[in-house]
């Protein structure tokens, strides 16, 4: 059962040249989301269309109160519509998915009742219907990735279909390509997380916008994540031992052929040896200064714009003034 906290649910769904299926998709939505019990709100990014996409939105949205469009001004990518639906979703959950119609409107409601018990509900495309070399196979590699890197276990990150409670979802700031990592970042504010087997249907009409070029900008911005996750308080923790480390191996290296100099009277001028000693020295100092400058960018950062460095889940009792 629903749960009845869910008064209204806001569908956030980006789309980009998707002329072949907006129509239809409008059509499933409705007839799933007017059989609930919440009220409803779809919105529709247009990401930059140069097709009829956005006139066909234009048309739905004039026949349906439930409808809002946002329409940005050129193709800024998956996140960045996302982010632009979020930032106008009033529902109390907000149900993200793809408009290719390989997402299926009637796993809504499955996701809303898994979401009781959770923050944030993930589709699974358990039996995805996509080429295996050039999309599963690497999708595969990367949510094994994606999993044992940031320790948030699940299978299948890309899966657009996914559900956030409204407070999950208003404490994120995502660039680049971070949606697909919105699990692993708001595991950050101790968010729960539970994953759900959903349908995925095959594509029918239109051209996907994923490919193998996608997978680069995964691998950075799971780096960036990584980073994020563990040190964006504390970045001195991350540069720091490997200055250490480098610094210390050339100073080690330094004395050694110092050493041999003084006591031996061997000639070390023109030894490799020595440039990669000054090198490992002149690295470590660089990183542990990369460090401390960005804890002064942490500190000006949280303390200028008064940036918490915790998140409050909830308060219980009176509060003393």
């Amino acid at each position: 059962m629903i749960p009845g906290w869910i008064k209204r649910v806001s569908v956030v769904i980006p789309l980009y040249n998707e002329e072949e299926n907006v129509e239809e998709l409008h059509s499933r939505l409705s007839s799933v989301l007017t059989t609930q019990p919440f009220d409803y709100e779809i919105i529709y990014v247009d990401d930059g269309s140069t097709d009829r996409t956005l006139e066909l939105l234009r048309g739905i949205a004039s026949e349906d109160a439930h409808v809002l469009v946002l329409s940005l001004r050129r193709n800024f990518g998956q996140t960045a519509a996302f982010a632009a639906g979020f930032d106008f979703a009033r529902g109390d959950v907000i149900v993200t998915m793809d408009g290719d119609l390989q997402n299926d409107p009637k796993d809504i409601p499955r996701l809303l009742v898994e979401i009781e018990h959770c923050d944030l509900v993930s589709g699974w495309r358990k039996d995805r219907k996509d080429p295996f070399l050039t999309r599963r196979l690497p999708s595969m590699v990367a949510n094994w990735l994606i999993s044992k890197v940031t320790g948030v276990e699940l299978h299948d990150y890309g899966c657009s279909l996914k559900a956030y409670r409204r407070d999950v979802i208003k404490n994120l700031n995502l660039y680049g390509e971070m949606h697909r990592f919105i699990p692993a970042v708001a595991s950050w504010y101790g968010v729960r997380v539970r994953e759900v087997v959903t349908t995925h249907h095959p594509r029918l009409r239109g051209k996907s916008k994923y490919g193998m070029s996608r997978t680069i900008k995964v691998l950075l911005d799971l780096i960036t994540v990584k980073f994020l996750q563990s040190f964006s308080t504390k970045p001195i923790q991350f540069f720091g031992p490997f200055g250490l480390a480098s610094g210390g191996l050339g100073i080690l290296i330094s004395a050694y052929l110092t050493l041999r100099k003084l006591f031996f009277g061997e000639h070390i001028g023109g030894r490799p040896l020595l440039l990669l000693g000054v090198l490992l020295i002149i690295v470590g100092i660089q990183l542990i200064g990369m460090g401390l400058i960005g804890e002064m960018l942490v500190r000006v950062y949280h303390e200028s714009q008064k940036k918490p460095i915790y998140v409050i889940k909830g308060i219980i009792g009176k509060k003393e003034k």
